[in-house]
């Protein structure tokens, strides 16, 4: 079992216990009762605003949804998650940095210009 599919048991268990439906959970959360089950079988990865609102929603602090050792101080906590987070965000912004340099090597800096130059011009 992997992180995705170990959280979407845990939210399925804890909705039972609560004695919620998927129904119940979707409409609460703005979803349709596909995209809620899809969470719930490990198909959907969850946002962190997503992941926060399913723990509010069921009244359970994030950290235990998460399996985080509820010892484990709130600071050092959101440290590790920061660490997590700015490292995602690097690894995208060179994932981005790449594409861009793939992009100009295939059409060239004139052209991107021109692109944006006419998107000026039309209001895009």
């Amino acid at each position: 079992m992997n992180v995705t599919s170990n959280l979407s048991e845990k939210i399925r268990q804890i909705r039972l216990q609560k004695g919620l439906s998927q129904e119940n959970m979707a409409d609460m959360l703005g979803l349709s009762t596909t995209a809620y089950g899809d969470i719930e079988r490990g198909r959907t990865e969850l946002s962190v605003s997503r992941l926060e609102n399913v723990a509010k929603l069921l009244d359970v602090p994030l950290p235990e949804l998460l399996g985080i050792d509820v010892s484990m101080s709130e600071t050092e906590w959101l440290r590790q998650e920061n660490t997590r987070i700015l490292a995602e965000n690097r690894r995208l912004q060179n994932e981005l940095d790449q594409w861009k340099l793939k992009f100009r090597q295939l059409f060239g800096d004139g052209i991107i210009r021109q692109i944006g130059e006419e998107r000026q011009r039309i209001g895009f």
